[in-house]
């Protein structure tokens, strides 16, 4: 989890860097306006990209634990019904 807040800390820190300095470069209003435009689209589409780079590893790591847990659930059974056919 501590990626995730490095990521999201990343993202806000680029977001708001890129707004002061559209705020701050000297443009008209109309120029200023499309720029931020422009620039929340991008950041939009970077942090859309993000999100979905997270989604997938975090999918990639839940099917790698659930395959792990059947594999653990199937020695375990093998190992108990082999202690019981040796009692036997």
């Amino acid at each position: 989890m501590k990626a995730n807040k490095v990521i999201l800390g990343v993202v806000g820190g680029l977001a708001a860097g890129a707004i002061l300095g559209i705020l701050f470069a000297p443009s008209s209003g109309k120029k200023t306006r499309k720029k931020i435009a422009d620039k929340s689209k991008e950041l939009k589409d970077n942090a859309k990209a993000d999100f979905d780079k997270l989604i997938q590893k975090i999918d990639e790591k839940y099917q790698s634990v659930a395959e792990d847990a059947h594999k653990l659930l199937h020695d375990g059974k093998s190992k108990i019904e082999n202690e019981i056919a040796n009692k036997n």
